[in-house]
């Protein structure tokens, strides 16, 4: 079995509402020291087989496909 972490995050430049009424609310809270948030997604799946390099590729497929809008955002993918 394979386990993988995908991280989604917004593009630089893209702007990030959320992140940003994350970042008024955390400073709401008496958090001065907060600069700038920017949020993302974490999606932690298992995969059955061994190959990683098998694994990876359709990693990178289902973040292409489904799991990130390439346009706006980035994503990292670790394998373990």
């Amino acid at each position: 079995m394979i386990k993988a972490r995908i991280t989604v995050t917004l593009k630089n430049g893209v702007l990030d509402p959320q992140g940003k009424a994350i970042e008024h609310a955390l400073q709401g809270l008496g958090f001065d020291d907060v600069g700038s948030v920017r949020q993302g997604k974490v999606f932690d799946l298992e995969l059955s087989g061994t190959d990683r390099d098998r694994a990876e590729s359709e990693l990178r497929s289902m973040c292409d496909r489904l799991l990130a809008n390439t346009v706006i955002e980035n994503y990292s993918i670790a394998v373990s």
